[in-house]
């Protein structure tokens, strides 16, 4: 009978502990169900976010006319490497022309010219914000003539310019190309300044052209336009940029002008200040200037990353 009343009571103790396992289970069960119930709910709120993608942003650039194909591959590379950005129909033109569009309220995120002073002249107006201005690329002055024209092999001077050996294009007063071209021919007595300032202390602008050049000299409105007198032969020789041998072909150089005889040759960048995206628009100009895929871009067409 002792035997029965120990075997019982030891019976109930064993089904009461296996009952009190059993509600720890069921507890712990329930307690991780609702652990993961509240991990899978934040995970639903977090991962839309995470893989959502970055907003796009489309960019509209002016841009100095002597960047048109070299900007156009940087545009097309940045857009692989960062796909939510795009670029709007950007406009090459002469600086000046550029500031003048600014002027009369059309819209830009960024403007590159190719002169200190056009970007002097957009800051002063208020333009562009000062802060993230930067200069970004140099380029070299050359004289050239048609591709396997007469002229080809000669060593063009300037005095030779000035003495009205040849026919020459020079851009016009908006076009920084011809802003130092006018400077360089100062030093020979061939363009006079009311200051009487020449060379690199010069404008090249308001002056006036010697009696015996000016009716050699056909102006354009862009140096793509001077570049294409030469090539179509209606002017012996023109003055540009490096570059726009490589963009434009048809034309060979003769010499490349005396840095001593002009202003650098530089291509200020700046966010406008009326970008609405501001931030996106000074990323795209440092990624100009610092990868290293980009400088091939400048490179081949005939431009060189400022130090």
């Amino acid at each position: 009978m002792k035997k029965s009343k120990a075997l019982l009571s030891g019976l109930c103790a064993l089904t009461l502990a296996s009952t009190i396992g059993l509600a720890g289970c069921a507890q712990d069960n329930a307690n991780q169900d609702t652990q993961q119930t509240a991990t899978n709910e934040q995970q639903n709120t977090q991962e839309p976010n995470a893989s959502e993608p970055a907003e796009e942003v489309v960019l509209q650039v002016f841009a100095a006319n002597s960047l048109t194909k070299a900007m156009a591959d940087a545009q097309a590379l940045y857009t692989e490497q960062h796909p939510n950005v795009k670029f709007g129909d950007t406009q090459y033109e002469a600086s000046g022309t550029l500031n003048e569009m600014l002027g009369a309220g059309q819209y830009a995120d960024i403007l590159i010219t190719a002169s200190k002073g056009t970007m002097d002249t957009a800051e002063e107006k208020g333009y562009v914000d000062a802060a993230t201005r930067s200069t970004m690329f140099t380029n070299q002055l050359v004289i050239v003539t048609k591709q396997g024209g007469p002229l080809v092999g000669k060593d063009i001077t300037l005095d030779q310019i000035a003495a009205g050996d040849y026919t020459l294009s020079v851009g016009d007063e908006n076009v920084p190309a011809g802003n130092y071209a006018a400077q360089s021919l100062s030093t020979v007595g061939a363009y006079t300044e009311p200051d009487g300032k020449t060379g690199k202390d010069a404008s090249g602008k308001g002056g006036e052209w010697s009696a015996t050049l000016l009716p050699k000299i056909t102006f354009g409105a862009k140096v793509g336009d001077v570049c294409k007198y030469a090539e179509t032969g209606d002017v012996d020789i023109a003055m540009v940029y490096t570059s726009d041998v490589y963009r434009m072909g048809g034309v060979q150089i003769c010499s490349i002008v005396p840095d001593d005889t002009h202003k650098a040759i530089v291509y200020p960048g700046a966010v406008t200040a009326q970008s609405e995206n501001a931030q996106a628009a000074a990323d795209f100009l440092e990624w100009c200037m610092t990868d290293e895929d980009c400088a091939k871009i400048w490179q081949e067409w005939g431009f060189d990353i400022a130090a």
